[in-house]
């Protein structure tokens, strides 16, 4: 037996250089076929009764959640190179919309044509209303920011750039930055919003061509009425040629306690009036000095009325709605108190998905003094006797993202002898995530 190891531990280390011959064998001998025997029948399973199968199904259940699945075990990565930074924003990616505005315009009379509004079409030929560049992304669970910034084509503007709390108590918002006032119903919109091309020289005239808006500070609170009410109170600069027109305006003598800002107090209120109609309904103030003198101060006044019916009950695009407001505008100057009312009115109807049609009528009174004796403005030296606009327009969408408007109108100052005609073609088209627009 010792002798053969050698030769054994050989051949396993050298690997066999040919296969090894065939080994002569008996001839096979054909071996008796056993008979397999056949696979026993299935049991036959007992159905189970309703109660019986709710009770397994429970049982199962209850299994499931007492041995839950393990976890898959964690996957290996590279460590990183250094400490992972910290960030404070959820996201590094706003909303981002891109919003045009163009106008062919034409007026009888373009050095009398009297557009009061900063986005208006302005003069004969190519107009560029605005080019606006939305941005609003939630900040944190606390804040939020937005901002429009307006392109023309000779500069930018900041039109609004501001902070909302998201989650204060007692049903408050806090709001803070540069925004629009939200006087009335019209004021805090932007022109894509608008059923017109122009602004209603109501908001140009008590205002400025911006509209009301500043730097500063709004908070606002919901009721728990059974309608809706929200109440509103804002704290802004009283300053701007062209958002502060009855305050401050083109002069600002600074800030040397609160009777230098001026102030805004609001209430908003919306009613369901069934399942087609519905009306929004509130009333504004707004408070603060003015460049005729010291001490002098501005008081503004205004009531808003939107009523809207849109079939929900049954299927349809139409909508009709009826916008107007009214301002009335108290200015203490030396030696008097000038007054004057203003107001425009809307009607809207889409007919269709991608068609609709619109009317308005603007108004300016002369100025009074408190003996209702016609009174020479400084702000608007020429405005002596009424003034009445009426414009009408037809729209047409292609798609939500692009919009065509031809509008004509005409203007009815009565100190002037013949009336101003105008006519005016827009385009607009948006792009990027633009959101919805309230009510």
């Amino acid at each position: 037996m010792a002798s053969l190891m050698p030769a054994v531990v050989a051949g396993a280390q050298q690997p066999p250089a040919q296969a090894p011959p065939a080994v002569q064998q008996a001839p096979a001998v054909a071996a008796p076929v056993e008979e397999v025997p056949a696979a026993p029948e299935p049991a036959a399973v007992p159905e189970l009764s309703a109660g019986d199968e709710a009770a397994l199904r429970e049982a199962l259940a209850a299994d499931a959640d007492a041995d839950p699945a393990p976890e898959p075990p964690p996957i290996a990565t590279a460590p990183a190179p250094g400490p992972a930074p910290i960030r404070s924003a959820p996201s590094l990616n706003p909303d981002i919309s891109l919003i045009a505005d163009f106008a062919l315009a034409a007026f009888s009379d373009v050095d009398r044509s009297r557009q009061s509004g900063a986005h208006d079409p302005v003069a004969n030929g190519f107009n560029l209303q605005q080019l606006e560049l939305s941005v609003g992304a939630a900040v944190d669970p606390y804040f939020r920011f937005d901002a429009n910034l307006v392109f023309g084509l000779f500069g930018v503007e900041i039109e609004e750039a501001y902070a909302t709390t998201l989650g204060l108590p007692h049903r408050l918002q806090l709001r803070a930055g540069q925004f629009l006032t939200r006087f009335g119903r019209r004021n805090p919109t932007h022109p894509h919003t608008w059923y017109f091309v122009d602004q209603p020289f109501a908001l140009g005239r008590v205002f400025g061509a911006e509209g009301a808006r500043g730097l500063g500070a709004e908070l606002s609170w919901l009721s728990s009425l059974p309608w809706y009410l929200e109440l509103v109170t804002s704290t802004q600069m009283a300053a701007g040629e062209a958002s502060a027109r009855s305050f401050y305006g083109g002069s600002d003598p600074g800030v040397r306690g609160p009777l230098d800002l001026q102030q805004l107090l609001a209430i908003k209120q919306f009613f369901p009036l069934g399942d087609d109609w519905s009306l929004s309904w509130g009333i504004s103030g707004a408070f603060g000095p003015n460049g005729s003198g010291r001490g002098n101060r501005s008081e503004i006044f205004g009531s808003d009325l939107y009523l809207k019916w849109r079939p929900i009950s049954r299927q349809s695009v139409q909508v009709v709605s009826l916008h107007t407001e009214w301002f009335y505008r108290r200015r203490q100057v030396p030696e008097a108190v000038l007054q004057d009312v203003d107001s425009f009115s809307e009607v809207f109807w889409r007919f269709t998905q991608r068609w609709a049609v619109a009317a308005r009528h603007d108004y300016g009174s002369p100025i009074w003094d408190s003996e209702l004796a016609r009174q020479p403005d400084e702000l608007d030296p020429d405005w002596t006797d009424h003034r009445h606009r009426f414009a009408a327009n037809v729209t047409f969408w292609p798609t939500e993202f692009s919009r065509l408007r031809l509008q004509p109108s005409i203007d009815l100052p009565l100190w002037q002898d013949d009336p101003i005609y105008a006519v005016f073609l827009a385009f607009e088209v948006v792009t990027g995530a633009h959101g919805s627009h309230p009510f």
